[in-house]
């Protein structure tokens, strides 16, 4: 018998704003002190009420905008009642059956909803057997939560569904969407068959949400060929033990007791100005992919590597365009296709080792998009190597400079004077004995090997095409 795997996610995200969900306690997933950053209100004490946050609101109807959703007309929130040590309120304030948004779609996954809840907090549990401590500074900080239609197939396409969502997410600057730090956290509910659903819980990282939907469906493919059937439950996800794990028994809707929260009305969306948010929706993954394989005649390959760091691919496009400024389209000797292909090569590797190697970002970085187009100019007009380019690149990191003084103030540019090469040459193949013999016998490999003697002593800045022809004039 085949079991065609049927999977669901529901995917929450922390949503970046300046205070909680519905109350004015600073939303700082940073602060390393607990219980600071708390009020009455998100701790849930009595006779107090909350206030809805306009934009963790203006948030989610991005997001759906951005998803093709339809937004609901009228949206309320309700109650969604359970009792557990990290919710203070004894209930959760939640969204029903008229949540922000419904419906959309994301890389041919259907989309039932999108809506917003508050967080509850943290528990931490210090040492094994011991006792177990609360942290509210995460309760009622603002939630989205996504929800699918089981329309995936695989593993695989749950993982590239999560890694595309969080890109939306940063591209619309709504969530850091980071998994490592808890601000996107993925349940995923699979069955076999479309039979008795899963829910598989504590998943923190994308490797762990493929490995823990392929570990489960291997375990209700072994439960349903012994006879057996699927249990509706809650099952963990143990990443030392590679397995998932029964936690309690699944709840359904009932269970939670939903009901209109009474100290907030519903509300019309229209009040949100739709039209605004609309146009805020910048150019998203999918559209930017196409756009810089047709502009910048990259491959898929590069692309992603660009796409998926905003930052970088910002700093890409603003090179680009100094770097077509520099060589106009008129000027006929420039291939201006290869000039990019350079440029994104020293952006992503010398450029981004840097970045990573000072703990910092492109943002923050000392070397401008202008900068790093000079750069790329300076070594296809031969005035700079690549040996030295790297060098310049680093003084760029460190200080700021522009690339041209750099070069006049550090000596790093290329050697092409035909009486400076002809003296290094003249030197190696007096000193290079064996090398040349093997040469003069026809090994052509041998010519290499001078080369880089001679550039050895140049300090990588003289000019290898030179060099080579200067090397067989004088050893014909």
């Amino acid at each position: 018998m085949n079991y065609e795997p049927t999977i669901g996610l529901e995917i929450h995200a922390e949503l970046k704003t300046l205070t909680k969900m519905f109350c004015d306690s600073p939303n700082n997933p940073d602060e390393k002190h607990a219980n600071v950053n708390v009020c009455p209100i998100c701790l849930g004490h009595p006779g107090t009420l909350p206030v809805i946050n306009k934009t963790a609101v203006e948030a989610v109807i991005k997001v759906g905008l951005a998803l093709g959703g339809t937004v609901n007309k009228i949206a309320k929130f309700d109650r969604k009642n359970y009792f557990y040590p990290d919710l203070p309120k004894g209930y959760q304030i939640s969204q029903y059956d008229q949540p922000l948004v419904i419906g959309g779609r994301l890389k041919d996954i259907r989309l039932r909803r999108i809506h917003l809840e508050e967080d509850t907090g943290r528990l931490l549990h210090p040492a094994p057997n011991a006792s177990s401590l609360v942290d509210f500074n995460r309760a009622g900080v603002p939630l989205m939560e996504l929800v699918t239609e089981p329309d995936i197939k695989s593993a695989e396409e749950a993982v590239n569904f999560a890694k595309e969502l969080q890109l939306i997410l940063r591209y619309l600057g709504v969530s850091d969407a980071d998994m490592e730090k808890g601000h996107l956290r993925i349940e995923a509910n699979v069955s076999l068959n479309a039979g008795t659903k899963v829910e598989l819980k504590n998943i923190n990282s994308f490797r762990a949400v493929g490995d823990a939907i392929k570990i489960e469906l291997e375990r209700q493919e072994k439960v349903l060929k012994k006879g057996e059937k699927v249990k509706h439950e809650t099952r963990g996800w143990d990443d030392v033990k590679k397995t998932t794990t029964s936690q309690r028994s699944k709840e359904e809707a009932r269970d939670y007791r939903y009901f209109p929260e009474p100290d907030l009305p519903p509300f019309e969306t229209e009040s949100f100005d739709l039209a605004a948010l609309k146009i805020a929706v910048p150019e998203l993954p999918k559209e930017k992919r196409v756009r810089f394989q047709k502009e910048f005649g990259l491959d898929p390959e590069r692309v992603e590597i660009l796409v998926a760091d905003m930052d970088m691919s910002d700093f890409f496009e603003q090179a680009v365009s100094e770097l077509q400024a520099i060589y106009p389209e008129s000027d006929r000797r420039i291939d201006p296709l290869g000039k990019i292909k350079m440029l994104y090569s020293y952006l992503t590797s010398d450029l981004q080792g840097l970045v990573k190697e000072g703990d910092t970002t492109f943002k923050e970085s000392k070397v401008n998009p202008e900068h790093l187009a000079h750069l790329i100019a300076l070594i296809e007009q031969g005035k700079v190597l690549s040996r030295g380019a790297k060098d310049i690149l680093r003084k760029m990191f460190e200080t700021g400079s522009d690339p041209e003084n750099i070069l006049d103030a550090e000596n790093l540019g290329a050697i092409s004077n035909k009486k400076d090469l002809e003296k290094i040459v003249k030197e190696v193949i007096m000193k290079q004995e064996k090398a040349v013999a093997d040469y003069k016998k026809g090994k052509e490999a041998s010519i290499k090997f001078l080369v880089g003697q001679a550039m050895s002593r140049l300090k990588g800045r003289g000019n290898p095409d030179m060099l080579k022809e200067l090397f067989r004039k004088y050893l014909s």
